[in-house]
């Protein structure tokens, strides 16, 4: 008997979905673009049964993929769980067999493994669609292959042998130059270790070429950065212990002693000329996007002054604070002449943003002018009667930040809705950076529905060019891209 009862999102928008869907030839409102021909993949987490603590992370929800396909301005939707070991054996047991978040010691016996805690993984963070095939991606264990028409999962991907580490991250980049992708794994040994691979995975999906390091603890490393030169690796903040895991606890803490550090290295070198950058307390998680000028190297990032997670809680005993689990758009700029091993940061907009961050990502690696992400606008009030008590806890409007003038470039979505993460498409044909289309799902709490809104990128203030409607509220994502039908056989 399947019971989410003593789950506290068991009922409202994000109460667990639990099925898969198909939807021919969406309803929309306005007009969708002739020239947008691809898809937008998202992926996200939805539990398909309850967790076997109450206060787990919803980073540990079973993987969940979903697409909107784009061709001649007509859009479908498919909805399907990606079936990870974990979501097949929990199926064949009909009940829930994981304990905590990367916690393998929490695990119903049957299913045990602290030596793979890699064949835990739930695949639920981010798609990548690279080399012709389409992935399912999360930080703790490898990435999953995934259909690009069916959705149907294929399986666990390790580049054909090459890839030697146990994880595999949410956020590899990709050089629009060369072609070439940019991955690493953390914890790459094993539970715990703190080994971290790096690999540049070619064009045509070969590992090329492999980098180890040791970091200075072991932390979360969520994402990274890469410019031409050089790959940044920013973390902070969180640790983690075999002690910790054995004491059933979650598998992250957050200790606000740590400095926060990023590592900086050659993209061509053998790991042993990474430098540690040290700063104050910070909770890095996503980038923007980095390029080296001359010694110094540039990142544009919204980093949170500390802990975002409280379901990571602190490990001195104090409560989760919210005030500070605030993100800002910083520019920071590393000197690699310098023979202090610090950076220098400048918050650019005095607001507090979602991390989420995106660009034109032709420009990746490159030096770039527009970071897209959302915000909540004290200037757009919701519709508390409609939607609820949201204010300060949702966000209403995408931004377009000038990283050059300091401009900024507002779509807002409506007064009952919230938006998830945006996903950059250009203009097919345009050269222009920004050219092109913002996309992101947003939330219709008024009428508990999935909308995703399709906006001119230079011309946000406009509001909707279309709204693609889905008569039942999509499972979240946590992050998405665009694939172009080019893309993808």
């Amino acid at each position: 008997m399947v019971d989410f009862t003593k789950v506290p999102t068991r009922v409202g928008f994000f109460a667990p979905e639990r099925f898969e869907a198909d939807i021919h030839d969406c309803e929309v409102i306005g007009k969708v673009p002739k020239d947008l021909n691809g898809t937008f993949f998202r992926v996200g987490g939805d539990w398909f049964y309850p967790p076997l603590f109450p206060d787990d992370a919803v980073l540990n929800a079973d993987g969940y993929i979903s697409a909107f396909r784009f061709k001649d301005g007509i859009v479908s939707y498919k909805g399907r769980y990606v079936r990870t070991r974990r979501y097949e054996l929990q199926k064949a047991a009909n009940r829930q067999l994981f304990g905590y978040y990367r916690n393998p010691f929490t695990d119903d016996p049957s299913v045990r493994d602290p030596e793979r805690p890699y064949l835990r993984t739930v695949a639920n963070t981010s798609p990548l669609v690279h080399a012709g095939k389409l992935f399912a991606l999360k930080e703790d264990g490898l990435p999953h292959r995934i259909d690009p028409v069916t959705l149907d999962t294929v399986g666990p991907w390790d580049f054909e042998g090459a890839w030697k580490s146990q994880t595999f991250t949410a956020h590899p980049k990709i050089d629009p130059v060369t072609g070439e992708m940019i991955a690493f794994g953390y914890q790459a040994t094993g539970l715990v270790t703190d080994d971290l691979f790096i690999y540049t995975i070619g064009r045509d999906g070969k590992v090329k070429h492999e980098q180890r390091i040791k970091v200075p603890y072991v932390s979360v490393v969520h994402d990274c950065a890469v410019t031409q030169k050089h790959i940044l690796l920013p973390f902070g903040g969180y640790v983690t212990s075999m002690e910790r895991l054995k004491a059933g606890k979650i598998h992250w803490g957050w200790d606000a002693t740590k400095p926060s550090y990023i590592g900086v290295l050659a993209r061509d070198g053998d790991g042993k000329d990474i430098r540690w950058f040290k700063g104050p307390e910070r909770c890095m998680m996503h980038t923007f996007n980095a390029y080296t000028e001359g010694s110094k190297i540039i990142l544009y990032a919204p980093f949170y002054d500390s802990n975002f997670f409280p379901f990571f809680p602190p490990i001195d005993g104090t409560p989760w604070n919210p005030q500070k689990a605030k993100a800002y758009v910083r520019r920071i700029t590393i000197d690699l002449r310098s023979k202090k091993d610090t950076w220098t940061e400048e918050i650019l907009w005095p607001f507090n943003v979602g991390d989420l961050g995106r660009i034109d990502t032709r420009f990746m690696t490159l030096r770039q002018r527009y970071g897209y992400t959302s915000f909540n606008d004290p200037d757009r009030p919701f519709d508390e009667a409609r939607a609820g008590n949201l204010r300060g806890r949702v966000s209403n409007t995408y931004g377009r930040f000038d990283f050059e003038t300091g401009k900024l470039n507002r779509y807002f979505v409506g007064p009952t809705h919230s938006l998830q993460e945006c996903c950059f498409v250009p203009r097919p044909g345009s050269r222009e950076e920004g050219d092109g289309y913002l996309i992101g799902v947003a939330s219709n709490y008024a009428e508990m529905r999935s909308e995703l809104v399709i906006a001119d990128a230079q011309n946000l203030e406009a509001g909707d060019v279309a709204r693609v409607i889905l008569p039942f509220r999509s499972t979240a994502q946590v992050h998405g891209i665009w694939a172009d039908a080019s893309e993808l056989a």
